[in-house]
C-alpha cells in the first residue's frame, strides 16, 4: 500500500554506489561523501553540508521513483546520485546516464545550501535539475531537441507542479502554481510570454495530466531526426508546436498563438512540420497496460495503450529489451508479450495483474508485445444519453454526431442521469462506453448502480476539440448478473453525453496463458546450495548456482505457499544474497532461475 506523497521501496539493495566519489566536472573538485541510498537514490554531500539534513532521503527518494514510474527507463543503473554542497556552486546543474563528464550516472549536483531548513525553494531547485535529467534522457534517447525553444526552463515549471501534485505536497503545488502563474513572464520567444499560464498548464489540465507530458518524449523518440540514440538537431517553434499537438491529440495552433504569437515564420515551419511528421492529432488511446521492470510493480514503469509494440517502440516509450518483470493489464483486454523483436518467438498471453512474470521464462525475456481488447459476445445495449428515467441538473440539445438526435449537456459538478431497469444477464466483466465530447476537458464521469449503492468506476474526459467533437471512451467493470437502474455522476462537469453502450465481455480461461516454454526444470535440485537453512527472520539467506551460466542473470524470489512473493532479488553473479525481508516465520519456496535451469528448495523461515 502506498501513502499519499510516497513511493514504496524494497529492502533490497541495487547496485551499491561507492562510499565516495571524486568531482571532476566544471570547476567542481570536492571530494563527496556517500551518506545514503537505497534502490533509487545516491546522496552524496561535501564536507561542509551538516549531516543533520535528512530530509533529503525521502523526498529525492520520491521524486525519482515517480520519474521512474512515468517516464520509464534511465540508462541500467537506477539510482539518482544527487549531490549537494555547502557554501559554494550556488545554482545547479544536471547530467545524464549518456554523459560521462560525470561517470554516466543520472546526476543532479546543488549549491550553496545549506539544505538545513528543507524550504520550498530548496525542493524547487532540486526537482528542477531531475526535470532537466528527464527533457535529455528520457525515451533511451539523448539530448533536449526543445532546449533552444522554452530554455533553463520553463519545461521544469510544469514538471516540478506535476510531482508536488503527484507526491501529495498540496501546499508546494499551490505555491508553485501561483509563483509560475502571476509571474511577470519571460521576454522569449516574445516579451510578456507566460509559458506555464498560457502554455503548460492549458496542456496539462485539458489533456491528461503527466500522461501528456510523458506522451511527449514518446512522439520525440517515435519521430525526430537521431543519430543513433542522439537527437540530431533542434526543433523549431513550428515542429514544437506540431510535436506538442500530437501529445495532446488536438491541434495547439490556436493555443501557441495566444501564449506566443503567431508569426509567418511560424506558420510555415508549422505546415512544414506536419509534412515531415505526418502523425495525427487523435484523441489519446487510454492506458490499458503498465509494466515494470521489478517485482510487486516496482522500478521503472511504462505506460501502454492497445497497440503493436516492436523492440524499436518500446524502447520509445520507455522500456529496456528484456527488461519487464511484473505487469498491470487492466480488465477486458491481453498483452500478448513474444520473446523476440517483431511478434516473433515463443509467446505468452496475459489478461490480469502479474507481480512476478513466471522468472523461468518470461521475467526480463520479452521483446515485443501486442495489446488489445479480450472478444465480446456481441452483445450490446446501446442507451441514448437523453433517454434517462431520472436526472439532476443537465438539459438536452441537437447533436452533430453520427445519426443525429439529442444530446445531454450542460453537466456540471455533481449533476447526474439514472436509467432505470437496465438488464445484466450474466455475471462477469462488461466494457462500457461513453460518447462524450468537451471544449475544456478536465471532466470526470462515474458509473453506479442503484443511486450509488455500488460505484462501478470511473474515467476522466479529455479534452475532444469542441463541444460537438466527439470521442468514445471507455472502461471495464464487473457486474453481478441482475436488472439495476444505471447511474452516470458528474465527478468533475464540463462535457456533453451522447450515448452508452454496454457490451457483455467473453470469459477468459486464465490470467496467463503460455506456449513454447524455454526453461529447462533442473531434476536434481539437491545440487542448489543455500544456507542458513532453517533462516532466521530478518535474515540473509546465501545462494550457490551449480550450474551457473554468465550470460544469464540469476534471479531468485522467495515465495509464500499461497504463491505470494515476499523477496526477490536479480544479480549477475554465481553466489548471491537474498534478505528475507519481512516474511513471518513458516515453510516458504525458493525458486532459482539462471538461463535454461531452474531450481526449487524448500526454505524455513523461524
Amino acid at each position: 500500500m502506498l501513502l499519499a506523497g510516497t513511493f514504496s521501496t524494497t529492502a533490497l539493495k541495487a547496485q551499491t554506489p561507492p562510499a565516495t566519489w571524486q568531482e571532476h566536472w566544471f570547476e567542481h573538485n570536492q571530494l563527496l561523501s556517500r551518506v545514503f541510498y537505497d534502490n533509487d537514490l545516491a546522496l552524496y554531500y561535501d564536507n561542509d553540508v551538516s549531516r543533520s539534513v535528512t530530509w533529503t532521503q525521502q523526498y529525492l527518494g520520491d521524486v525519482w521513483r515517480y520519474t521512474k514510474r512515468t517516464y520509464g527507463s534511465f540508462g541500467d543503473d537506477p539510482h539518482l546520485f544527487a549531490v549537494l554542497h555547502t557554501n559554494k556552486y550556488s545554482g545547479g546543474h544536471p547530467s545524464g546516464y549518456f554523459d560521462p563528464s560525470h561517470d554516466n550516472r543520472n546526476v543532479i549536483d546543488a549549491g550553496a545550501g545549506p539544505w538545513t531548513s528543507a524550504t520550498h525553494g530548496d525542493r524547487g531547485l532540486l526537482t528542477h535539475e531531475v526535470a532537466h535529467v528527464v527533457e535529455g534522457n528520457s525515451k533511451n534517447s539523448h539530448s533536449s531537441p526543445a532546449f533552444g525553444i522554452w530554455g533553463d526552463s520553463k519545461w521544469a515549471e510544469i514538471f516540478n507542479y506535476d510531482v508536488y501534485k503527484a507526491l501529495g505536497r498540496t501546499d508546494d503545488a499551490a505555491q508553485a502554481y501561483d509563483d509560475y502563474n502571476n509571474s511577470d513572464g519571460d521576454d522569449f520567444p516574445r516579451a510578456g510570454t507566460k509559458w506555464f499560464k498560457n502554455w503548460f498548464y492549458p496542456i496539462y489540465s485539458r489533456h491528461g495530466g503527466s500522461q501528456v507530458l510523458n506522451r511527449y518524449f514518446i512522439q520525440l523518440a517515435l519521430y525526430f531526426p537521431k543519430n543513433g540514440n542522439d537527437y540530431s538537431r533542434r526543433m523549431n517553434m513550428g515542429e514544437f508546436v506540431h510535436f506538442w499537438s500530437g501529445a495532446a491529440g488536438v491541434n495547439l495552433k490556436s493555443l501557441a498563438t495566444t501564449a506566443f504569437g503567431w508569426t509567418s515564420e511560424y506558420e510555415a515551419q508549422f505546415v512544414a512540420a506536419q509534412a515531415a511528421f505526418p502523425f495525427t492529432y487523435n484523441v489519446p488511446l487510454p492506458v490499458v497496460v503498465r509494466a515494470f521492470e521489478d517485482s510487486n510493480y516496482g522500478g521503472y514503469g511504462v505506460s501502454l495503450p492497445v497497440g503493436s509494440y516492436t523492440l524499436a517502440k518500446l524502447r520509445a516509450y520507455g522500456a529496456k529489451n528484456d527488461d519487464i518483470t511484473s505487469m498491470k493489464v487492466a480488465g477486458g483486454y491481453k498483452a500478448v508479450l513474444y520473446a523476440d523483436d517483431n511478434f516473433t518467438g515463443a509467446s505468452t498471453t496475459i489478461t490480469g495483474d502479474v507481480s512476478l512474470l513466471n522468472a523461468g521464462t518470461w521475467n526480463d525475456k520479452v521483446s515485443s508485445l501486442v495489446i488489445s481488447a479480450l472478444p465480446t459476445t456481441g452483445t450490446s445495449t446501446v442507451i441514448q444519453a437523453e433517454s434517462y428515467s431520472a436526472m439532476s441538473g443537465v438539459s438536452t440539445e441537437g447533436t452533430t454526431d453520427v445519426n443525429g438526435g439529442s444530446n445531454v449537456g450542460s453537466i456540471d459538478n455533481a449533476d447526474w442521469m439514472s436509467y432505470y431497469d437496465i438488464n445484466f444477464p450474466t455475471t462477469g466483466t462488461y466494457r462500457v462506453e461513453y460518447r462524450v465530447a468537451s471544449s475544456n476537458g478536465g471532466g470526470k464521469l462515474s458509473l453506479d448502480l442503484n443511486a450509488g449503492a455500488t460505484v462501478l468506476g470511473s474515467l476522466d474526459v479529455p479534452f475532444t476539440g469542441g463541444w460537438q467533437s466527439w470521442t468514445t471512451i471507455s472502461h471495464v467493470v464487473t457486474v453481478t448478473a441482475g436488472t439495476y437502474n444505471v447511474g452516470v455522476y458528474a465527478q468533475s462537469g464540463g462535457f456533453n453525453l451522447n450515448w452508452i453502450r454496454i457490451t457483455k465481455l467473453a470469459a477468459t480461461a486464465a490470467t496467463v496463458a503460455t506456449t513454447a516454454a524455454t526453461t529447462t526444470e533442473v531434476k536434481n535440485n539437491e545440487e542448489l546450495v543455500l544456507y542458513p537453512n532453517p533462516v532466521s527472520k530478518d535474515g540473509i539467506i546465501t545462494v550457490n548456482v551449480p550450474k551457473y551460466d554468465a550470460t544469464a542473470a540469476v534471479q531468485i524470489q522467495l515465495v509464500d505457499l499461497n504463491k505470494h512473493v515476499v523477496s526477490y532479488k536479480k544479480a549477475n553473479a554465481k553466489t548471491v544474497t537474498l534478505s528475507t525481508g519481512k516474511a513471518s516465520s513458516g515453510v516458504y519456496i525458493l525458486i532459482v532461475t539462471n538461463g535454461t535451469n531452474k531450481y526449487t528448495k524448500k526454505v524455513l523461515i523461524q
